[in-house]
């Protein structure tokens, strides 16, 4: 038998160039392959029957590959280029920081959160286009209750996005309700060009003043506490009405502050009180895009 083996490494060697050792290395991390391949199989197997749910069976038999091919990785470094303890340690625990490194971004993460608090549970935020009330803080990830995406006005879809932690090293986050506690809020208005628009704009002032929040004494003592700690100066907290010329009429916008939860409430009724209030003056139309034709009399011969 040990004729007939080195013969055979002889024949590979005249042929193939690869010497003794090579050859040796080689069968090893072949027989090394083949046991864990052996190996895997027989866990997938038992994955299969023990598993009944999907999704489970699915990361399991995910997480056993990755853990068979790290095996892998050690043994075919271990063949081929040896090393001792130490050498050991340091592949380990090289490999351990490139698979767990989004697991330990999100701890870092959460440190973060907890300790420079950004947000808090209970605030509404909007982080990489995902916007929604924080419902539950994790080690690794926190929750949302998603708000706007395809409904208006920033009312809540109903379905709950896990976020991971490390997104708070990677993307800004938009706090609704940190500080101040409240936003500005416009609406547009357009109305003819025949209407009376000083008088439109003397209503929409008063419907505005009768629905922002500014004017209670809770609302002011939060801007002035805002301004203390954040350092933010506000010019102007009355509503007010900007007046532009548009192609099919004059815009009043209507800018209020108001809470952030009550944003489509508030519009609600501001529209209300419009309409109630333009019925009551003829002289005053909503616009809509019209177009106009003029056409030039006949001349006379």
């Amino acid at each position: 038998m040990n004729f007939q083996i080195s013969d055979l490494m002889t024949w590979i060697t005249h042929y193939t160039g690869l010497s003794d050792i090579a050859q040796m290395k080689l069968f090893k991390t072949l027989l090394a392959g083949l046991i864990l391949s052996l190996f895997l199989f027989i866990i997938r197997r038992i994955i299969t029957w023990r598993v009944t749910n999907a999704s489970r069976r699915y990361i399991a038999n995910k997480t056993a590959g990755y853990i068979v091919g790290f095996i892998f990785t050690l043994l075919v470094w271990r063949i081929w280029l040896g090393g001792g303890l130490a050498a050991y340690i340091g592949i380990l625990s090289a490999g351990l920081a490139i698979a767990l490194k989004d697991p330990i971004t999100n701890l870092a993460g959460w440190l973060f959160i907890s300790v420079r608090k950004p947000f808090s549970v209970g605030d509404r935020i909007e982080i990489n286009n995902a916007k929604g009330d924080v419902i539950d803080q994790r080690p690794f990830a926190f929750s949302l209750v998603e708000i706007g995406n395809w409904v208006d006005s920033d009312q809540s879809t109903g379905r709950i996005i896990h976020i991971p932690n490390g997104w708070a090293f990677i993307y800004a986050i938009a706090n609704y309700t940190q500080g101040f506690n409240f936003i500005w809020n416009e609406i547009p208005v357009l109305i003819t060009f025949e209407s009376n628009w000083q008088k439109t704009k003397e209503i929409l002032t008063e419907i505005a003043g009768r629905h922002s929040v500014i004017k209670s004494e809770h609302a002011a003592q939060q801007v002035r506490r805002a301004a203390d700690k954040y350092l933010i100066h506000f010019e102007h907290l009355t509503p007010i009405v900007w007046t532009s010329a548009k192609d099919s009429g004059v815009l009043l916008t209507m800018r209020y502050l108001c809470e952030p939860r009550r944003r489509r409430g508030t519009a609600s009724e501001i529209w209300e009180d419009i309409l109630n209030e333009f019925a009551k003056h003829p002289d005053i139309d909503l616009a809509y895009p019209t177009q106009r034709f003029y056409t030039q009399p006949p001349t006379a011969e």
